[in-house]
């Protein structure tokens, strides 16, 4: 009788299953164990963070305006699914060379390795760990599939037996595992002591809101904007869940003296509530990436003029615990602006995903040169002594917020007659002083404003429009405090802010 060989009875099919099965029970451990040691970052997150890292611009922009803030998941998708196919391709070199499914899974575990070491976080040594145990576990499962099996004449295989049904039921196993294990870094961290935190009042509260800053029309962006529905843009694959009690910010650099701030002592300081509307260097002209919001923190030139700044520096570096490194004017800072360490967005701590404990906020420049998140560290020093993370990736080194608007109503289909045009229009820390508006590249139009609440924040302005029937396309353009008015030349988002008319095609029934 002739024996089997293992390749007749083991086929492609099966191995690449082995292959994708054991390496996905492999990163599900290692996540897990990587959570259980509290490493930062775990092997699949310093893996995801590489890969953002890593991505050219024009990808990122493309994400970013296709997907918006879900553009972070489907990055972190598209990296699954090229370990994916490469924990396929291990599993049939495997089969064909047994020793080739640990060659395999060492060479993908060093490329993890070089994430963790290369990072922007850096790696504890238990990351390490995690990663090496996982590979172990992995590798011993793909080398214990791909046993040659040489079957007794004489024996038959158990009733209802299925060497492929098991071989798939053991990858969803494994895919199981690791995404479980990509979940526990959410959970293990455990509590923040956010849900503890009672802010205090500011000693230099807001003013009051002015009369008529809210036209409160159904469909118009409101005034203030939610938590909830505020934008989110930023470098975090997964959300930095920081324990208040543990939170330190370090004030270093060119000071004459460096110190540290816990969050209890960060609280104590004299606190200031602003309204101020931040915006995205990544927003499109007439997009979403704005939003306006009453912060409570601590001015930045407060802390700074604790530390004592040395002459000569026209900076601050600061850190993120997402591993975010952010260049800011120093004169920005200083200047008398409401440049705030913010601990509270609409009278309620930080949400985890917008920063919390602590982050910055600075009136008038885009949130790449100013809102850093998870704020760790300030590092007062120069411009020509560092480059920061986005400056790195071909973006403007300082970034002020140009004028522009948004046009929130009417929608695409309207009745002929009076229409109300409507939407809001910013020029951080210089105020709007005029908005205006035109149809078929026709005459431009006044439109009203809303009350001003302050330079610091958007206005909300409206239009009637004596609609005829047909389709026409609607422009506005905003003008600032200091007659600088919105240009209509089309530019891209990078290196430092897109320009344009936003327009809406309507139709006129």
């Amino acid at each position: 009788m002739t024996t089997p060989s293992h390749s007749s009875t083991f086929g492609r099919a099966d191995a690449a299953a082995a292959g994708l099965g054991s390496g996905a029970l492999g990163l599900g451990i290692a996540q897990a164990l990587a959570a259980v040691l509290h490493a930062s970052p775990t092997p699949l997150i310093a893996l995801g963070d590489r890969f953002i890292d890593l991505t050219p611009r024009p990808l990122k922009e493309w994400a970013v305006e296709r997907f918006g803030t879900a553009d972070k998941p489907v990055l972190l998708g598209n990296m699954l699914v090229v370990t994916a196919v490469l924990l396929l391709a291990v599993g049939v070199a495997a089969r064909w060379r047994r020793p080739l499914g640990p060659v395999g899974f060492a060479v993908l575990g060093a490329v993890d390795a070089l994430a963790l070491a290369s990072g922007r976080h850096g790696a504890d040594p238990s990351s390490y760990v995690a990663l090496v145990v996982g590979l172990a576990v992995g590798s011993g499962v793909l080398w214990w599939f791909t046993v040659p099996v040489v079957p007794e004449p004489e024996a038959e295989a158990p009733p209802g037996f299925d060497r492929r049904r098991f071989l798939l039921l053991a990858t969803a196993t494994g895919a199981a595992g690791a995404v479980a294990g990509l979940g526990v870094p959410r959970l293990v961290p455990g509590e923040t002591g956010r849900a503890g935190i009672s802010l205090p009042r500011a000693t230099d509260p807001a003013p009051r809101l002015a009369r008529g800053a809210d036209f409160r029309l159904p469909g118009l962006t409101p005034h203030l904007t939610s938590n909830d529905d505020f934008y989110r843009i930023d470098i975090a694959l997964l959300t930095p869940r920081l324990n208040v009690d543990d939170w330190k910010l370090r004030v270093r650099g060119m000071v004459d003296q460096p110190f540290e701030l816990t969050y209890r002592e960060l609280l104590a300081m004299p606190l200031v509530e602003r309204r101020v509307t931040l915006a995205c260097v990544s927003n499109p002209v007439g997009g979403e990436y704005v939003g306006n919001a009453t912060w409570l923190g601590v001015r930045v030139a407060d802390v700074l003029e604790r530390a004592g700044v040395k002459a000569g520096a026209d900076a601050v570096q600061s850190r993120g615990a997402d591993g975010i490194t952010i260049g800011t004017p120093l004169a920005a800072l200083t200047d008398g602006r409401d440049a705030l360490l913010a601990i509270g967005m609409n009278g309620k701590p930080l949400p985890i995903d917008h920063g919390f404990p602590v982050r910055m906020v600075v009136p008038g420049l885009y949130g790449y040169v100013s809102a850093t998140k998870w704020i760790t560290e300030l590092e007062v020093t120069q411009y020509a002594d560092f480059t920061a993370y986005w400056t790195q990736r071909g973006w403007a080194p300082e970034g002020p917020v140009k004028t522009g608007c948004r046009i929130d109503l009417p929608g695409d289909n309207v009745k002929a007659g009076e229409v109300t045009v409507a939407g809001v229009a910013w020029a951080q820390h210089r105020g709007i002083g005029k908005v205006e508006v035109r149809v078929d590249d026709g005459p431009w139009q006044p439109a009203e404003l809303a009350a001003e609440d302050g330079i610091d924040t958007w206005r909300q302005w409206r239009w009637t429009w004596p609609a005829s029937a047909g389709t026409h396309r609607i422009e506005a353009r905003a003008t600032d405090l200091h007659g600088a008015t919105q240009t209509g030349e089309v530019v891209d988002v990078a290196p430092d802010g897109a320009t344009g008319y936003p327009s809406l095609a309507v139709h006129v029934g």
